[in-house]
Formats: structure tokens, C-alpha cells, sequence
């Protein structure tokens, strides 16, 4: 008789969570928009992105979802907890550490009996909670030959990073979950960050392609304000030949050894030379200077860039194939996300921080069977701030009261809920920190973009109708006038909304903290 009971019980329990969707949240590193070809943009047809093509084709791709504050901790914050910087805690990537104590929406989701997970990049300076099972990179990580954390302890992985995590995270969804369980996982990569580290095997994709280049890459910011003309993440002064380009002569702090050959194996490193050095001499070879060097700049480091994206994208296909061949993917929801966006040479620049479009716009790819119109196309202001309530309203919970976003449940099944919000509002606070871009806040509406750099006090309107590329500053355009006093209020309205503090702390970082900033640009002699 008890052993009836027990069977019942687990058939009813099994079919209690066959009908809960599960949760797999692919996430990547500063992964820009203009580069994933369902998106469009100058890499389409050269660098073509065909696993997260198929994922917009089978679901929706979001052409505005929009991040709260465009750097890696702080959106990892937000997307955890449904909140804005200032009320997780977690407001820049300097001396910070997350708050694991407070409501999260995988904590929520274990409550709820779902397995959690979370696999590859963590960022967030402290060890994870509300995951069942966890397997960290330290810090920022590494491409080659990474170290991954563990309750367990620390151990070393042979491999590139992006393949490891996948075959980790294939590993748990194969053999150690619990299959009687709905699960979440999060599988994390580093990818595309800096230093643009591609896997071997792609050292030398694009070879023969000259990428095209963005129209502003030798903008002069003539049109905008000190907070843009004086930034430290430029692609002519910032970009180093050695440390991110891969040229060993101007390796001058030994940080390309230290970073990628000293974790390599001498097979691997054979294989990296091999690659690199022949480029490299014809570069000390034909000595360009001014513009003909930044170009040689920009095409080392978008070719090493969208290499990493081929892993990425890779990645996506492999699990994807897996839940099909497993039967998962007709009750998995499979969300492809980054931290934010990209600069991949527009303004001249690379890095992200300001809420120019290319940083403050991340993808956002969704694909949920028998829910969501394969191939849907959405444009309303969405946000990393929803991701939370959305994973909680999947999974038919409450959401918390004290959460910011909302969820798109409703947007998934084609029924933008009539309040949806028309207004969206941005706060980036590391100054001085690392690339050097002024503290701002701002309000966005789809169309108009207003920005303050509160500690210089200027201010930036963009239409971004007639001046997409975010050229021309229109705050003081007296034509501009009524869009800037209606975008005031509404940014005042954003504030009052989202509780944000009236006066800001002069430095969220380590005070006194110094910086290395690049002063000069690299010349070959």
C-alpha cells in the first residue's frame, strides 16, 4: 500500500512539473547587437550568426530591450533581482560584491521546486546563493585553460572557455539533475569580452574579409559634449597593440604572456603563433600610422571579436540540438541575452558605459513553443529589469511587489498589456573607474534619448529618428525646446517611480582609487 502511495505521488508529481516549463537562460558577455545577423547591421552577410538566427526564427527576437545601467556586475544584479543599481546594491564593477542574502528570482524558483543552476561567468564578486548546483569562473575568467569554482573547491579545465561551459552545462542537463524537477539554468560565458580570445580552431576566420566599417569611426565629436570627447575607450588612444591586439613587441607590462600564453600548453601556443605571427610582422613591416593604424586596430580587433561570436553561436546550435534530440525543447524556454551591448568601432570607440544606443541596447532572443509566433518581431521598451518577473510568471509565481520590471509573459503571446511602460530609464556610476566615462542618468522613449551628465552638468537630447547614429546633440536646438522640457518630466517621473536617491554619493567606487587611463596613442616606429 505504501509503496502505491509513493508511485502515485511521484506520478502526480511528475505530472505536476511536466506542465511547469523549464528555464535555460543563454547569456554572453558584451555581445553588440549589430553583431548577431538576425539583426541586421554591416557583419550580416560576412560574420553571419546562423544558431541565434534559427533561435529568432523559431521565436522572437526584441529589437529594444534596453539594459539599466550598461556594465557586466551591475545588469547581473538587475537581472537576478529585478532591480535597479541602487536598491540591489550594486552599482559598479569596482570593490563591489553582491548581496547574496537578498531576494533573488532563482531563490524564488527553488520555493517554487524548481532545480536551479548557474554554469560559467558569475561576476558578481560573491559565491553564488539560490542555485542547487553552481560551477563559477573566478573573476572575470579566462579563454584558455580556465579555473572554475565549485563548492567543492577550484580546479583547472584544458579547453576553450566557451566550449567548457557548454559541455558542463550539457553534462548537467544529461546526467545530474534531478529529472523529476522543472529546471532553470543558467549557462554563462565570457564571451566576446576583452581581450577578444578567440578558440583556436577559429584563429583564422575572416582572414581573407575586410570587415566593414562603421560610418563615425573617425568621429570627432564635434556635435556632442565633454563627457563624450574625453572618454578613455577609444580604439586610436585606449586599444593596446599588445595587451588586446595580440602583438607581442608592444607587450610592454608583460600582460598578453600573463593573461593567455602562461595558461596555454605549448601545443596551444604553437598553434596561437602560428596564427598571429605573420600578421603581426607585416604590421611592424608596413609601420601605419594615423588613421591606416587605427584601421589595422579596428580590423584585428572586430575579426578577434566575432571569432568569439562563432563559439557563442556555436554554443546556442549545441544545446539547442540537445533539448530537440532529448525532447526537452517542447516545454523548455530558451532565452539567448547579454549584459549589455557593444561599441564594435562606432564613435571611434569599444568598451560600453554610455547610454549611446550600441551600449545601452543588449539582444534579447526568445523562443517558447505552442507560446510565441516563431519569427515575431517586437518593439516595445523592454528591459534586463523584467527578466526576473518574467522567469517568476513562467513558472506561474507571484511576483514580488518590491520587483521594478514587469514580465513579458504577455508580450510572448503577441498581447502588449495596454500600460505597458512608453518610457524607460538608464543610470551608469563608475567614475573614475576603468575607460573613464562621466557618471549620467537619462530617459529614453523609442524615439527621443535625453541624458545628464550630472557631476559636469550637461545635458544631451538625441532624435534618434533623424540622427540615429546619436551624432548631433539637440539640447540646446531651440526647435527641440518642447521635447526637452516634455523628457525632463519624464525623466523626474522616472526617478520618483524607480525611488532613485535625489543626490547622488561623489564616488559609489573605493575612494581615492587610481585608475591607469591611456594618455597616448601607440605609435610604431
Amino acid at each position: 500500500m505504501i509503496i502505491k502511495l509513493v508511485t502515485v505521488s511521484l506520478a502526480l508529481t511528475s505530472s505536476l512539473f511536466a506542465s511547469t516549463p523549464n528555464i535555460l537562460f543563454i547569456f554572453s558577455d558584451d555581445h553588440a547587437t549589430q553583431a548577431i545577423s538576425a539583426y541586421g547591421g554591416r557583419f550580416a552577410q560576412v560574420a553571419p550568426t546562423p544558431n541565434l538566427d534559427r533561435l529568432a526564427d523559431e521565436g522572437m527576437l526584441f529589437k529594444r530591450c534596453m539594459v539599466t545601467n550598461s556594465i557586466c556586475g551591475p545588469s547581473r544584479a538587475t537581472i537576478l533581482t529585478g532591480k535597479y543599481s541602487h536598491l540591489n546594491g550594486f552599482m559598479v564593477n569596482e570593490h563591489t560584491k553582491f548581496d547574496g542574502s537578498q531576494q533573488t528570482f532563482p531563490k524564488l524558483l527553488q520555493k517554487a521546486g524548481y532545480q536551479t543552476a548557474v554554469i560559467g561567468k558569475w561576476h558578481l564578486g560573491s559565491k553564488p546563493t539560490g542555485f542547487d548546483h553552481w560551477e563559477i569562473l573566478p573573476g572575470q575568467g579566462m579563454y584558455y585553460n580556465p579555473d572554475f569554482d565549485t563548492p567543492q573547491g577550484r580546479t583547472r579545465v584544458q579547453g576553450y572557455c566557451t566550449e567548457i561551459v557548454t559541455d558542463k552545462a550539457l553534462a548537467w542537463l544529461e546526467t545530474q539533475r534531478n529529472k523529476t524537477k522543472p529546471f532553470m539554468l543558467m549557462m554563462q560565458h565570457k564571451a566576446p569580452h576583452r581581450e577578444w580570445s578567440p578558440a583556436l580552431k577559429h584563429l583564422n576566420a575572416f582572414d581573407n574579409i575586410t570587415m566593414p566599417e562603421p560610418s563615425s569611426l573617425f568621429d570627432d565629436y564635434k556635435n556632442r559634449g565633454h563627457a563624450a570627447r574625453n572618454q578613455d575607450m577609444s580604439i586610436a588612444v585606449s586599444m593596446e597593440l599588445g595587451k588586446d591586439l595580440k602583438v607581442r613587441e608592444f607587450d610592454k607590462k608583460g600582460q598578453l604572456a600573463q593573461r593567455i600564453h602562461q595558461r596555454m600548453t605549448p601545443e596551444q601556443v604553437k598553434v596561437w603563433d602560428a596564427a598571429y605571427e605573420a600578421k603581426n610582422q607585416a604590421l611592424l613591416k608596413a609601420k601605419p600610422k594615423g588613421e591606416d593604424l587605427i584601421r589595422w586596430k579596428y580590423q584585428r580587433y572586430v575579426k578577434d571579436y566575432l571569432r568569439c561570436i562563432k563559439s557563442v553561436d556555436e554554443s546556442v546550435g549545441q544545446v539547442m540540438d540537445y533539448l530537440e534530440e532529448s525532447g526537452l525543447d517542447k516545454n523548455t524556454i530558451v532565452i539567448y541575452s547579454s549584459d549589455q551591448g557593444f561599441y564594435l568601432g562606432e564613435h571611434g570607440w569599444f568598451d560600453k558605459r554610455f547610454m549611446y544606443d550600441e551600449s545601452y541596447r543588449t539582444p534579447l532572443l526568445i523562443k517558447w513553443p505552442n507560446h510565441i509566433t516563431p519569427g515575431s518581431v517586437n518593439k516595445d521598451l523592454v528591459s534586463n529589469l523584467d527578466f526576473a518577473e518574467t522567469f517568476l510568471d513562467i513558472a506561474k509565481q507571484n511576483i514580488p511587489k518590491d520587483m521594478q520590471g514587469a514580465s513579458l509573459l504577455p508580450i510572448l503571446e503577441g498581447k502588449t498589456p495596454k500600460d505597458w511602460r512608453k518610457t524607460h530609464y538608464y543610470h551608469y556610476y563608475e567614475f573614475p573607474g576603468w575607460h573613464m566615462v562621466q557618471r549620467h542618468e537619462g530617459a529614453y522613449d523609442g524615439r527621443y534619448k535625453l541624458m545628464y551628465f550630472y557631476d559636469i552638468d550637461e545635458w544631451e537630447l538625441y532624435d534618434l529618428k533623424s540622427d540615429p547614429e546619436e551624432m548631433t546633440n539637440q539640447f540646446s536646438n531651440p526647435e527641440y525646446a518642447p521635447i526637452v522640457e516634455a523628457m525632463k518630466g519624464e525623466l523626474q517621473a522616472l526617478r520618483i517611480q524607480h525611488k532613485v536617491p535625489k543626490n547622488q554619493p561623489k564616488d559609489v567606487s573605493k575612494p581615492n582609487q587610481k585608475y591607469i587611463t591611456n594618455h597616448e596613442a601607440e605609435v610604431i616606429k
